[in-house]
């Protein structure tokens, strides 16, 4: 793959966390997203890539994402990120705590013609339910 594909879609990742989840801009996913991505939860196109945004920014209003690294290999982007925000409404099943979390991921995002239409997405799931109450921190109590 040309060097300029590859930057085009390190670029394009960034946007997308910049773009996308930080701001909200909903509208890009419709570029960057290909009708024939399928993600983790059987999300379909950019409209299921959308819910995905759309959960977590009404969850977390204030969401702010930073792009640590992004390298480019062949038709495969990985990135490494961190963000923080506010569980200022429910996320999935876990009510609003008011509490500011922060977490952090890595995800390999795969392209074909300069859409993405795979990803494969590592979060640290662990800390994000023990810093909304969800887990113990401690080891030793139990999940409710």
């Amino acid at each position: 793959m040309p060097d300029a594909t590859r930057e085009d879609n390190k670029r394009k990742i960034e946007q997308l966390f910049d773009t996308c989840f930080t701001r909200g801009d909903l509208d890009l996913l419709d570029v960057l997203v290909s009708p024939e991505y399928v993600g983790a939860q059987g999300d379909r196109g950019p409209a299921g890539f959308k819910g995905i945004v759309v959960g977590l920014r009404t969850a977390f209003p204030d969401i702010r994402y930073t792009v640590d690294e992004v390298v480019a290999e062949g038709d495969k982007v990985a990135v490494r990120w961190h963000w923080s925000g506010t569980h200022a409404a429910a996320f999935r099943t876990y009510p609003a705590t008011q509490k500011t979390v922060s977490n952090s991921g890595a995800g390999i995002f795969r392209f074909r013609t300069g859409q993405i239409i795979a990803t494969t997405i590592e979060t640290d799931r662990l800390g994000f339910l023990q810093q909304i109450g969800a887990v113990p921190t401690d080891g030793v109590g139990r999940a409710k």
